[in-house]
C-alpha cells in the first residue's frame, strides 16, 4: 500500500478495530445500554448518567385463588465517569508512513494499553462487589474438579446458562491448560498443547488476562461476632443498593482498616437460600464488604457495608434467617493477604457503556469515530518549532455492576 497522509480521521479509523480486537472479556460484558447513550449531537461529558432497573421477582403461587404481588422493581445509575487515554507524538515524516506500519508500531501497542486499563477497571469494580467465592483463596486453579465449582455456583445461583465466561490469572489459566492435556479427548488435548485455548468448559467461554485484579485481605484481628439480633431489611428499603449496614464487634481495637472494600466473610447459622424456591441450602451464605473499615475502641465495634442485604422472607429473600447476637464472622483468606481475583459470570452481571465523547469547539483538525458499540476521540496538536505533532487519544465509559447474584470468584482447592 502506498503511503497516506495520517489525519486524525485515518488514524482513529484504524485504532478502533483493533482496540475491539484487544478488549477480550470486556466484550462478555452487557453492552446494550450504550444504545441509550445515543441521541447527543456533539457527544457527552463526564458524569451523565442513565437509570438500569434491577431484575424483577416473584413467589409462587399455588391453587386457583389469586394473590396479586406488588412489583417493587430496584434500580442503579450507570455513570459516564471513566476518560482514559494514550497520547504520542509524530514527526511530519512519521505522518506519510504506510497505515500498515503505523498500525503496528504505534497503534496496536496504543490500543492494547487502553483495552488492558479497561478491564482492569471493570474487573475491579465487578469483584469488589461480587460475594459469593468458591474455593481456597491462594490456590491455583489445575484440575476440571478445581473449575466446576464456578459453573456450580452459577447454578445454585440460579445464573442463565447461556453468555457465562470465566477470566482467569495466568497462572490458573496455564494450570487448566496442563489439565486438559491429561484427558481422554484428542480435540481438546490438540487445542491446549498447540494453542493454549481452553475454549469453552462446562458451558463457559474461558479467557485469559494479564490484569485479573489483586485484592489484599484487611488487616483483622480479634474474634468478630454479629453486635445485636434482628439485623434483616426488607428489599423496598434496599431495592436500589443491594447492600445494608451490618454492626459488628470483636475485632481488634483501634484498627484502620480491619476490613477491606471486597473482602468476604461468612456469619454462623445464615444459609443461603434456593434461588427459585427460597428453600434453605447447605451453603453458608457469603457477604462481601461494601467500603473500608475501622474497629473502633474499648470491644472492637466496626459497622459494615455489606451486600446482599439480609432479607428474609419474599421474593427477594436471600437467606433462611437474620444472624444471631453474638454469631461468629468468619473471613475468607488471610489477614493482609494478596489474591488474584479469577471470576466467572453471566453477560448480565456487568454493564458497559462507551459513549461519543463531547468534540470542543477549539478542537481543530480532531476526530470522533465509532465502531461496534465503540468510539474515540483523537485530537492533534504542533509545534512548529520542533515540527512534531502532540496527540492524544481519549475514549469515555461507565461500568457498574448491574446483577452480583449472577457471579462469582473463584480458586482451587487446597
Amino acid at each position: 500500500m502506498s503511503n497516506t497522509t495520517l489525519t486524525a480521521d485515518v488514524l482513529a479509523k484504524i485504532a478502533l478495530p483493533i482496540l475491539e480486537n484487544e478488549l477480550g472479556v470486556i466484550n462478555k460484558m452487557y453492552r446494550a445500554h450504550e444504545e441509550e447513550f445515543s441521541s447527543t449531537v456533539n457527544g457527552y461529558k463526564k458524569g451523565d448518567t442513565i437509570s438500569i432497573r434491577r431484575p424483577a421477582d416473584f413467589t409462587l403461587r399455588t391453587g386457583s385463588n389469586t394473590s396479586a404481588q406488588d412489583v417493587i422493581e430496584g434500580k442503579t445509575t450507570l455513570t459516564i465517569d471513566q476518560q482514559i487515554g494514550v497520547d504520542f507524538s509524530f514527526t511530519s515524516s512519521d505522518l506519510t508512513l504506510k497505515v500498515e506500519d503505523m498500525a503496528t508500531r504505534i497503534i496496536k501497542p496504543a490500543m492494547s494499553t487502553i483495552a488492558n486499563g479497561m478491564a482492569l477497571d471493570c474487573l475491579t469494580q465487578m469483584y469488589c462487589g461480587v460475594y459469593n467465592y468458591v474455593g481456597t483463596p491462594g490456590q491455583r486453579v489445575d484440575s476440571f474438579a478445581d473449575f466446576t465449582k464456578a459453573p456450580e455456583r452459577l447454578d445454585e445461583l440460579a445464573a442463565p446458562s447461556d453468555g457465562r465466561s470465566a477470566i482467569l490469572c495466568p497462572n490458573d489459566f496455564w494450570g487448566m491448560v496442563g489439565s486438559n492435556t491429561a484427558l481422554f479427548s484428542p480435540a481438546t488435548v490438540e487445542k491446549a498443547l498447540r494453542n493454549g485455548d481452553l475454549g469453552n468448559i462446562g458451558g463457559i467461554d474461558m479467557l485469559m488476562s494479564q490484569v485479573v485484579p489483586t485484592h489484599t485481605v484487611g488487616a483483622l484481628g480479634g474474634t468478630p461476632l454479629v453486635n445485636g439480633a434482628s439485623q434483616s431489611v426488607t428489599y423496598d428499603a434496599v431495592k436500589n443498593t443491594w447492600s445494608q449496614s451490618l454492626v459488628t464487634d470483636g475485632w481488634t481495637n483501634s484498627v484502620t482498616d480491619v476490613l477491606k472494600a471486597g473482602d468476604v466473610f461468612t456469619i454462623a447459622g445464615v444459609y443461603m437460600v434456593n434461588a427459585k424456591t427460597k428453600a434453605t441450602t447447605n451453603i453458608l451464605q457469603q457477604f462481601v464488604v461494601g467500603a473500608d473499615a475501622d474497629s473502633g475502641a474499648s470491644t472492637g465495634p466496626a459497622t459494615l457495608t455489606i451486600s446482599p442485604p439480609i432479607i428474609v422472607s419474599g421474593p427477594y429473600q436471600t437467606v433462611n434467617a437474620a444472624p444471631a447476637d453474638n454469631a461468629p464472622i468468619t473471613m475468607v483468606g488471610s489477614a493482609a493477604t494478596n489474591y488474584r481475583q479469577n471470576m466467572a459470570f453471566h453477560k448480565n452481571a456487568m454493564a458497559l457503556a462507551v459513549v461519543p465523547m463531547e468534540m470542543p469547539q477549539a478542537a481543530y483538525g480532531g476526530s470522533r469515530q465509532s465502531y461496534k458499540g465503540l468510539s474515540v476521540r483523537l485530537i492533534p496538536g504542533y509545534n512548529h518549532a520542533t515540527d512534531v505533532s502532540s496527540w492524544r487519544m481519549d475514549l469515555l465509559y461507565g461500568r457498574k455492576l448491574i446483577d452480583p447474584r449472577v457471579a462469582t470468584r473463584f480458586a482451587g482447592t487446597a
